[in-house]
């Protein structure tokens, strides 16, 4: 009498490839299932040509046509017209372009137009209340922290935004919040003043 061995014919190597087979049929399965079960509507990806946008800037909304990689700075100071915000040097490394999106300060040159979306953009022209200066506006002129004023909108900005989180700052925490901008001029000492004195003046 003949005894079968049951490991013939049966090896690592056939045992891997059958995993392989049925791991693959696994996959493709699961694949079809997802595809069966996606929503009619897929969002396309926006460009190349120009794509509608509404911005809420200093409490308006703003409709425009943007290019897909046109940023909030050159939004801002294009169709927009708010001239305040300025543009040095295109990659977050100066803060001239600084804004206050949802109340915290960021570079508008590192965000597209077209991912704002609906949060709420402020700019220099929008920190004041009609012809009432923000404290630090008025704090920056009385303290003498604007020279050539091309970095001034934003580290007023940033000021602004650090009195709104922090309103009684030490000087370590005001030089923190102005660590990223550049002045060419030098004015820094003067923009602690003027924002340490603003502070004083809002509690006041």
């Amino acid at each position: 009498m003949t005894v079968t061995n049951p490991t013939d014919g049966f090896s690592r190597r056939t045992f891997l490839c059958g995993s392989a087979i049925a791991t693959a049929g696994a996959s493709l399965t699961e694949a079809a299932f997802a595809a069966s079960n996606a929503p009619d509507h897929i969002s396309t990806t926006v460009g190349p040509d120009v794509a509608p946008v509404v911005l809420n800037v200093n409490g308006s909304s703003r409709s425009m046509s943007v290019a897909p990689n046109m940023t909030l700075a050159e939004a801002l100071r294009g169709p927009l017209g708010l001239t305040g915000t300025k543009i040095g040097c295109h990659r977050g490394s100066c803060s001239a372009c600084t804004i206050l999106l949802d109340g915290v300060a960021v570079n508008s040159c590192m965000l597209l137009a077209i991912d704002v979306g609906d949060r709420k953009v402020t700019t220099v022209e929008g920190l004041a209340h009609g012809n009432a200066l923000h404290p630090v506006q008025e704090a920056f002129i009385e303290h003498d922290a604007v020279q050539c004023g091309f970095c001034t909108p934003g580290l007023v900005m940033s000021c602004a935004a650090l009195l709104a989180q922090v309103p009684d700052p030490t000087e370590a925490d005001v030089k923190a919040a102005i660590s990223g901008h550049l002045c060419r001029c030098g004015t820094y000492p003067h923009v602690v003043s003027a924002t340490l004195a603003a502070a004083k003046a809002q509690k006041g």
